[in-house]
């Protein structure tokens, strides 16, 4: 889009300039997520860099800077007159931040990757320049919209990778499977394309498997990753409904027959994988007729034939229904596949399916779902590495802002008059959630936990763990995806 970045926020922000005291000199704000409702207690810190280097860099040079000033200026008043009444907003500021020709702001945050404690803030920000006191404040918009999903997102893979890996360790699974074990699904439920991408990279943070093409780029892009020299994202060759309803119910067999013997035949040096819709019309045919006569041509195959069942109830679907009376139901998809093809039982007694055989489930997967069908597949003796779990939009877009709280406040201001002033709100009709920090605000680590230490001098908040990301148009301390992934890893063992 190309709206102009400084029309890029909540109507009320327009008039907020002039709301300060007239002697009003500095801001400092910060973005913290203040409560969690999902019952997670750390939040992981990402997309910063994206916000910095998209927002602050790229869209407000392009926009804004690099424009004539005379556009520009006539553009933002023309947009405020017919928004609030012709001449209700005063237009200098905005041509003095353009003939500045820089953002005057520092920023710092956490590392990304970081797991943030409830009530720590991620990041702070204040303007370097006296005059442009009301740009901090300005853009909470902007920064609140971009940064709450990316964030969101990736505390919610990294809940799956834990789950996964919780019952690797109980079930003596394969722990290398497991980046490829949540596969992400969601591109298409998502809010558009800006919340696909963010919230799929946050998903690349602890898998590996998406199909959301373009979070790949976007990591290339903003995350100085490089998908030759290091596996960023990827998937298999897989089947939709339109590709097998078009073979008929009658030529199903067929259609089956066709995938795995002719397009994918499995019959090189590369090991073949290919995912194939099975319950076009009815799954259980596919695994108690096709199957069987299929099982010659898949075991033979360099490859795995992976079935993917995609309505009913995910946890009975996999692991059985033991109110029916029909076997094939009640044992489950996982359990019909053992009695097929076979497989291994690792060292703690727990069953593989055979190499060439495995299954993914992706329709209105939730962590309650996925716990519940580790848990059963335990129960039935079959080691958590048995399913790929594809994560959608029923996971990723069934979430907001509040889900872990994420505010951003100010706290701290100077002015001529009054010097420093501590900025809080403490709603007496609050239950304490929206009691905001107060002052400089400095991050350290206390304990292995990372706590926040208020109203600092102005040098104790220069210390800490909050590094600068962006000063005055400058973004120092850039980071890639493999630090990111590196630091949200160096938690997980001690997580599970």
């Amino acid at each position: 889009m190309n709206i102009l970045p400084v029309l890029l926020k909540d109507g009320y922000k327009a008039g907020h300039k002039f709301q300060y005291p007239s002697d009003t000199r500095y801001i400092y704000s910060n973005f913290t997520p203040r409560k969690s409702r999902t019952g997670l207690n750390e939040c992981v810190v990402f997309g910063v860099q994206y916000f910095i280097k998209e927002y602050l860099e790229q869209q407000f040079t392009r926009n804004f800077f690099e424009r004539d000033r005379d556009t520009v200026v006539a553009q933002y008043k023309r947009r405020m007159d017919n928004y609030l009444g012709k001449g209700a907003i005063a237009v200098d500021h905005i041509e003095a931040l353009w003939t500045l020709g820089c953002l005057p702001l520092r920023v710092k945050a956490l590392p990304e990757g970081t797991l943030c404690p409830m009530g720590v803030p991620m990041f702070t920000v204040r303007n370097t320049h006296q005059d442009f006191f009301w740009l901090p404040n300005m853009l909470e918009t902007l920064m609140s919209n971009i940064l709450w999903m990316p964030c969101t997102s990736a505390t919610t893979a990294f809940e799956y990778l834990k789950n996964f890996h919780r019952w690797a360790r109980r079930t003596g699974a394969n722990k290398d499977f497991i980046p490829w074990q949540g596969h992400d699904f969601s591109f298409r439920g998502m809010a558009g394309i800006e919340a696909a991408v963010l919230s799929s990279a946050g998903h690349l943070l602890s898998f590996t498997g998406t199909d959301t093409i373009p979070a790949i780029d976007f990591l290339e892009e903003y995350y100085g990753a490089d998908s030759d020299k290091e596996l960023i994202g990827g998937s298999v060759p897989a089947t939709e409904h339109s590709v097998m309803c078009i073979g008929t119910p009658e030529g199903e067999f067929a259609t089956f027959k066709r995938l795995i013997t002719e397009v994918y035949p499995g019959n090189t040096e590369v090991f073949s994988i290919v995912s194939i819709v099975s319950d076009t019309w009815d799954l259980w045919k596919v695994v108690t007729d096709f199957l069987p006569r299929l099982k010659s041509e898949i075991m033979a195959r360099n490859g795995k034939v992976v079935i993917r069942p995609d309505s009913g109830n995910p946890a009975d679907i996999l692991c059985g229904d033991s109110d029916s009376n029909v076997e094939w139901i009640n044992k489950g998809l996982i359990e019909c596949l053992w009695d097929i093809f076979g497989g291994t039982t690792n060292e703690k007694g727990f069953k593989t399916l055979d190499f060439h055989i495995g299954a993914i489930y992706g329709d209105s997967i939730t962590i309650e779902r996925q716990k519940e069908i580790l848990e059963r597949l335990e129960s039935k003796g079959f080691a958590s590495d048995n399913i790929v779990l594809g994560v959608g939009s029923f996971t990723y877009q069934h979430v907001t802002r509040d889900s872990y709280g994420f505010a951003m406040k100010a706290t701290h201001g100077i002015t001529d008059s009054m010097g420093m002033v501590q900025i809080f709100k403490k709603p007496a009709t609050d239950d304490g959630t929206k009691n905001s920090h107060r002052g400089y605000l400095k991050v350290v680590e206390h304990n292995g936990r990372l706590v926040c230490e208020q109203n600092v001098s102005q040098e104790e908040e220069h210390d800490g763990l909050l590094q600068t990301v962006y000063h005055n148009g400058n973004i120092p301390n850039r980071t890639t995806l493999a630090e990111v992934r590196g630091r949200l890893l160096s938690h997980l063992e001690s997580r599970i």
